[in-house]
């Protein structure tokens, strides 16, 4: 499991286009690395399109978006096409990352109990330490207070 100011164990997950991303490949660059219940529904949506919509400021911040979902890659090619998403989506049907990160909770709807994804990000340094977390996210804001710590994250590193 992670814990903040450790590095964080290198992972490699499918990812949309057709591609494997390892952590390891994203060094130099800060990673904001979002957990998500799962693809086209409301929050996830609305979640996506928040950071689509701020990726360029991401960008600004030397820091890569990736969203993670137990779904396929066909499901994530499909959500990433019909949001127009400009970053990569990566599939963990084993949960083997979901796990690394302890994500997956039992969660409650309509009275059915189940075990699902709790809305989750971290922020992993250029140099693979995590360096926040955010656990039982609420969607509305949540992408600009990441963004901040993006900010302040390049700023402590540049003092």
């Amino acid at each position: 499991m992670v814990s903040i100011g450790k590095k964080v164990k290198n992972f490699t997950r499918p990812a949309t286009g057709g591609k494997d991303i390892s952590l390891k490949d994203l060094a130099g660059k800060n990673v904001v690395l979002y957990f998500y219940p799962k693809d086209s529904t409301p929050g996830c949506t609305t979640e996506a399109q928040d950071f689509r919509d701020a990726k360029g400021r991401f960008t600004r911040q030397n820091t890569v978006i990736l969203g993670v979902s137990r779904d396929s890659i066909k499901s994530h090619e499909n959500f990433k096409a019909k949001q127009k998403l400009n970053f990569d989506l990566l599939s963990d049907e084993d949960e083997s990352l979901c796990k690394q990160f302890d994500v997956i909770k039992l969660k409650k709807n309509y009275g059915r109990e189940y075990m699902g994804i709790e809305r989750s990000t971290f922020l992993i340094d250029d140099k693979g330490i995590l360096r926040q977390e955010w656990r039982g996210v609420k969607v509305k804001g949540h992408v600009e207070e990441v963004l901040e710590a993006c900010k302040a994250l390049n700023k402590a590193a540049k003092a």
